[in-house]
């Protein structure tokens, strides 16, 4: 063998990749299938219908049920439970168990529970104890119960740490980010007793001609909204009233953004995936883009947009 069982493990499948260990008191059983540069930790259960890829670790009292798949350098923390039946029934079971995908460089953290039927997307990560009932955007950072988005792997804030969003301009202006084509603006403002009042001119504070505008709003804080990218849309994003945290990224870097100030817009360019989120309870989403509708415009994978991108 090229791969190594300890003496009180039991190992049913010949489906493991070399160089892979699999430790004392786990049960691999006869149809799972094990990449290559796995760690197996102590008391691991694999069922049948399983597909584990390669350099993935899982922690101790790990359970793999069947439906199961894991991307390559996946990481299962301690006691991480995932479920395949949303209705258990003793001695009952279904047709066929839901999917569960977890993609590539994810990180389930200890005593996270997952639903059955979801997908956690590539370098997401699940803090300890979350429980996530639904499927999670690639590199987002999720806590609680339920499971809710706080940040984005790698998103970069104030001065290029990763603490944050990136901090806006505090005069009328423009300023760039790390995210390639992606800029902040602050509009006019002007206020006295009888209010406040925002300005922009399409010609002049905007960098494109709109060409049709939609408003996003009465959306629940834990939803997730954008998660795609365009091939030729521009987009402005103005927040009107409230709050929305968004995310930009060109496929190589990724900031975050507050916007919660209504003189205060984002410009999102062609080819940069885009993600709102933590929308406040009044929080109304204004966004100018320069074309048409187009269904086919659209880019929803982000794995199609990171080859596109290059």
């Amino acid at each position: 063998m090229d791969f190594f069982v300890h003496p009180q493990a039991l190992c049913e499948s010949p489906h493991i990749g070399p160089r892979t260990r699999i430790w004392a008191f786990a049960h691999v059983l006869p149809g799972a299938r094990i990449g290559a540069d796995c760690n197996i930790c102590d008391g691991v259960f694999i069922e049948n219908d399983v597909v584990v890829g390669d350099r993935v670790t899982l922690k101790c009292g790990v359970q793999l049920w069947d439906g199961l798949r894991l991307g390559d350098d996946v990481f299962v923390g301690p006691n991480a439970t995932f479920t395949n039946d949303r209705f258990p029934r003793s001695r009952q079971y279904p047709a066929e168990f839901p999917r569960t995908v977890v993609e590539s460089g994810a990180s389930i953290g200890a005593n996270a529970t997952l639903l059955p039927g979801i997908t956690i997307g590539g370098g997401a990560m699940i803090g300890a104890g979350a429980v996530v009932t639904r499927s999670v955007p690639p590199n987002a950072i999720v806590v609680g119960n339920p499971g809710r988005i706080v940040g984005y792997v790698g998103a970069t804030g104030p001065a290029g740490t990763e603490a944050g969003p990136v901090a806006p301009p505090e005069r009328p202006g423009v300023v760039a980010t790390p995210v390639r084509g992606v800029t902040l603006h602050r509009l006019p403002r002007f206020a006295d007793l009888r209010g406040a009042l925002s300005v922009g001119e399409f010609a002049r504070d905007l960098p494109f001609p709109p060409q049709r505008y939609f408003l996003v709003f009465d959306v629940p804080s834990a939803e997730t909204r954008g998660e795609h990218a365009h091939r030729r849309c521009h987009q402005f994003l103005l927040c009107v009233s409230g709050s929305v945290r968004v995310l930009a990224d060109d496929g190589r870097q990724r900031a975050e953004f507050t916007l919660d100030q209504p003189d205060l817009g984002l410009h999102l360019p062609p080819m940069t995936w885009g993600t709102q989120y933590r929308y406040s309870r009044d929080a109304v989403l204004l966004v100018f883009a320069s074309e048409p509708y187009d269904a086919d415009e659209y880019i929803r994978s982000y794995d199609a947009f990171r080859a596109l991108a290059g």
